[in-house]
């Protein structure tokens, strides 16, 4: 193995980690008041500021003319819709349920870039695709009050899959880094815009404070950035099948930290996800008609 290939699985591994500890950082964070208004203008605020500093370090190309507005939707509207239903379902219920559910969106993805650009599943898809349908049956099982938290978990994959499809045409004209910047900042400012009808609530504690931070800059900033690097070194289908291992680390972080356990069934249903994801991501990628 060769020390480029090396430094890009440490970098994808480093990015689910970062990712993977979000829901913790967001169950931390909502212990001491704040709702999810507010997490979301700090984890975005930092984080376009951070990222609009690398940016201006380095000098890179701003986006233009459509594109610029396209992306400034994809954040102030996709990316701002699906990060609330995702803390949402942190609220509402258990931080492994929330981390395996937003992972069903390689499969909404999947199925949409069939439909829309009408391209004939395989049987190896069709396969896939009908396993991720029967765990996340498996994993959702008994709701035991968390149906509010299953309907935002879902919520947040059908969001961020729109949101992958919308970027995956965008940010190749652009470039990752200036694409991503552009969505952050203009998420900030999408919520800041919302704070005229509705009040945000902020942290009260340290602890709560340095956990809603965490999310701004580990599991935003250097989560991205990681895996951005990544992929100077490997494939996107590469890079998309180790980043499955961040719904496992939040589900172990979950029960190692939180003290949150899954029944047998939804453990089930939750490695049949993860394997649906692999499946998918290792099927050669659609192509995207210009």
């Amino acid at each position: 193995m060769t020390i480029e290939r090396r430094n890009g699985i440490f970098l994808i591994i480093l990015s689910a980690v970062a990712f993977g500890w979000m829901p913790i950082f967001g169950r931390w964070a909502f212990d001491s008041g704040i709702n999810t208004q507010g997490l979301l203008l700090i984890r975005f605020t930092l984080a376009g500021l951070v990222m609009l500093m690398i940016m201006l370090i380095r000098r890179a190309a701003w986006p233009r003319g459509r594109t610029l507005l396209g992306l400034m939707v994809m954040g102030g509207v996709a990316y701002v819709g699906q990060a609330f239903c995702y803390f949402s379902a942190l609220r509402h219920g258990s931080a492994a349920l929330a981390a395996l559910l937003l992972y069903v969106y390689p499969v909404l993805v999947t199925l949409a870039c069939a439909w829309w650009w009408k391209e004939k599943l395989s049987m190896y898809t069709l396969t896939a695709l009908g396993l991720a349908c029967f765990s996340l049956m498996l994993t959702i099982g008994p709701a035991n009050g968390q149906w509010l938290g299953i309907v935002f978990g879902l919520s947040a994959a059908v969001v961020y899959s729109a949101y992958i499809i919308a970027g995956s045409r965008l940010s190749r004209s652009v470039g990752a880094l200036p694409a991503a910047t552009v969505v952050m900042l203009s998420a900030a400012g999408s919520l800041w815009l919302s704070t005229l009808w509705s009040s945000p609530t902020w942290p009260t504690t340290t602890a709560s404070w340095s956990a809603t931070v965490a999310i701004a800059l580990i599991s935003t900033v250097v989560a991205i950035f990681a895996f951005l690097a990544g992929l100077d070194y490997l494939s996107a289908s590469e890079a998309a099948t180790l980043s499955t291992l961040e719904p496992v680390v939040s589900v172990l972080l979950a029960a190692l930290i939180l003290g949150e356990h899954l029944s047998m069934v939804q453990w089930l249903g939750g490695m049949g996800i993860l394997l649906a994801a692999l499946l998918i991501a290792l099927v050669p990628a659609i192509p995207i008609s210009e």
